[in-house]
């Protein structure tokens, strides 16, 4: 039976509704979570029954050596019973290690397939996840709340097992003495009724703990991916003291959950403790009377001191059910989200060199040329690189955390879930009917809306102001799929001007990369997110500002350089730097939106009054030429060395 790793269909084309986590509520999740155990659980549980065999039968057994065999000197019966004692004891040892090793598997199971969920629903939302719901939310579903699900799948089972114990030695006391079973009885309902009172603060200040650490891991991920800026302009200090806070709060509200958990411990302990004490007096008197033997007074010791472990299982497991419950309700503001995007019944094929047309604000794209698009307002030309990649504009949507105010409780606060809850589902219907609406780019004459998204995405490559680098070596970074061949990877690394990048990492094309690219600069950053763009070779492509953090110098070589590069393929570029809109084909200027003016560079300046005033900056001039600067030319040759012929970087 292969298990591991949890096989996870939920949130892809095949899935079927089973696969999908139902989340209605925590419960049906928490619920839909041990399902996916399969028969993994239920094997857990039989192994878990006869693990607890032993500490079941143990104390009776020794009841009865010490009545037929020691009491009645018969050493025969004494052999007898040890012997069989020790029977049951290798088989509870044995079924121990079975039992151990199925719930760590349990565990996992759960943990990391909370984490694949997670995984399944970014990849299927896509840039949307990020907008609507804390990045430090997502973070906790993944990794804290997997964890707490994984530990409520031990527990369960453990709790089950012990559960079935607890009956058949509540049987066995009651056959013996009913006294005596009367109080074994009473013993478990009597910690429940006195714990219950302290579960409900308890999970509160365990709800707000999660809360307050979620968005501390938001704070983190900020702090840590802007870390170069804030050095630049001294805002560590007032960015450490609010994480500071933050941290102080989290631990503020650990503390009084955990005040919570340890009066529920304590009760625990202090029914445990008297029950164990009432035992043995009532077991002493029963001797005295006559009604006892001293066997089955030993075998009630065994079973008062076998229960304290029951009992201690049973508070367990309200904490880690209440823990989960919290977690799963987290989960569910991630997980029942829909992608905004609904697949055309009659998908069209995408038109190859074809030109492309935004309706909302005018714009024409030529195929196989290369446009440039400026703007006075950059969020302008921004969204017009999100309408042409079929991608939803940033202002699109509104959180769905299910974060409740603290100062919300009972009642107010479940009325605030329940309208958090409808927020989510009207977002949801939204996005469909938005889905089945045209888009509003066209392509040859055919939406946008009625291609598939996964072939919109491989022809048609957006680059943005916000790219994501991730840790590994520069050949994954430039090259994630594997695809590039030496010369494609020599020609992207000249056009994005990134030899310098290249140079910055010991081992070439081996050498790592820290998460986010925090070890280079923002221009090689910026040269190393267009040199993969370029590698991608996509049939239209959208750069967005590709080298508002490069140096002039920088940037020529990259502007004179893109047009052969891209030559025969569309290439959109939205910019107002002179030094690149110098090689456009065609520049295209955005009024308030809308496309009011097309031509080349040289003649808008003179002629656009409008366009001066966006493109003219400082000292540049309409007569600026970049230099040409080949510099780097005899170290591009050089580069290839560290490739054989049939060696992709």
């Amino acid at each position: 039976m292969r298990d591991f790793p949890p096989e996870i269909r939920a949130f892809t084309d095949g899935a079927t509704k089973a696969d999908e986590p139902d989340t209605r509520s925590p419960r049906t999740f928490l619920r839909w979570m041990v399902r996916q155990q399969g028969a993994l659980f239920w094997a857990g549980l039989l192994v878990a029954i006869v693990w607890m065999v032993p500490q079941t039968l143990g104390p009776w057994m020794v009841g009865r050596a010490i009545d037929t065999g020691i009491i009645a000197g018969d050493a025969s019966a004494t052999l007898r019973w040890v012997l069989i004692l020790g029977a049951v004891t290798a088989i509870g040892a044995m079924s121990g290690v079975v039992y151990h090793t199925i719930i760590v598997r349990e565990w996992l199971i759960a943990l990391y397939g909370t984490t694949k969920l997670v995984t399944r629903k970014a990849l299927q939302l896509g840039h949307i996840l990020t907008r609507r719901t804390p990045t430090g939310e997502v973070l906790s579903v993944s990794g804290s709340d997997g964890d707490q699900f994984g530990a409520l799948m031990e527990v369960t089972t453990r709790a089950i097992s012990q559960f079935v114990a607890y009956l058949v030695v509540a049987g066995i006391v009651l056959s013996t003495s009913v006294r005596m079973g009367v109080l074994v009885l009473l013993a478990a309902p009597l910690l429940v009724v006195l714990g219950t009172p302290l579960l409900r603060p308890m999970q509160r200040w365990q709800g707000i703990e999660r809360s307050r650490n979620s968005e501390l891991t938001s704070m983190a991920t900020d702090i840590v991916a802007g870390l170069r800026i804030l050095r630049g302009i001294g805002g560590e200090d007032t960015f450490g003291g609010n994480y500071a806070d933050q941290s102080q709060r989290v631990r503020h509200s650990g503390v009084l959950a955990g005040k919570w958990y340890g009066a529920v411990e304590a009760v625990g302990v202090l029914i445990s403790g008297g029950f164990v004490v009432v035992l043995m007096w009532l077991g002493t008197r029963e001797v005295a009377e006559g009604r006892l033997t001293v066997g089955q007074f030993v075998s009630f010791l065994g079973y008062g001191l076998f229960l304290l472990a029951p009992m201690r299982t049973f508070v367990e497991f309200a904490l880690k059910w209440i823990r989960s419950v919290v977690s799963a309700r987290k989960a569910i503001a991630v997980l029942s989200q829909r992608p905004p995007w609904v697949e055309p019944e009659h998908p069209h094929a995408f038109p190859s060199m074809a030109p492309i047309v935004d309706e909302a604000s005018g714009a024409v794209f030529e195929p196989g040329r290369l446009t440039m698009v400026v703007s006075a307002v950059p969020d302008d030309s921004a969204a017009l690189a999100d309408r042409l990649g079929r991608y939803l504009p940033s202002d699109e949507g509104t959180l769905v955390s299910d974060e409740i105010p603290e100062d919300l409780k009972g009642r107010a606060a479940r009325r605030e879930r329940s309208r958090r809850t409808v927020q989510r589902e009207e977002q949801a219907r939204r996005d469909e009917e938005r889905a089945r609406q045209a888009w509003g780019v066209t392509v040859g004459g055919v939406d946008l809306g009625a291609i598939r998204l996964d072939e919109v995405r491989r022809h048609v490559l957006v680059s943005d102001t916000a790219p994501q680098v991730f840790a590994g070596t520069l050949r994954d970074a430039v090259d994630p799929l594997g695809r590039l061949t030496r010369s494609g990877a020599e020609l992207a690394l000249h056009t994005a001007a990134a030899e310098d990048v290249f140079d910055a990492m010991p081992g070439g094309w081996q050498g790592e990369l820290d998460e986010r690219g925090r070890g280079l600069s923002g221009g090689q950053r910026q040269r190393l997110v267009l040199m993969r763009a370029l590698a991608a070779d996509p049939e239209v492509l959208v750069l967005v500002e590709p080298t508002s953090a490069v140096d002039a110098h920088t940037e020529a070589r990259i502007a004179e350089r893109l047009a052969p590069h891209r030559d025969g393929r569309t290439t959109i570029v939205m910019t107002a730097s002179p030094l690149l809109l110098h090689h456009a084909d065609d520049v295209i200027l955005l009024e308030h939106g809308k496309a009011t003016t097309r031509g080349r560079h040289v003649d808008l300046l003179a002629s656009s009054a409008a366009y001066r005033s966006v493109v003219v900056r400082g000292e540049v001039t309409a007569t600026h030429q970049p230099t040409h600067d080949d510099s780097n030319g005899s170290h591009h040759d050089h580069l290839i060395t560290h490739f054989s012929e049939e060696e992709a970087p």
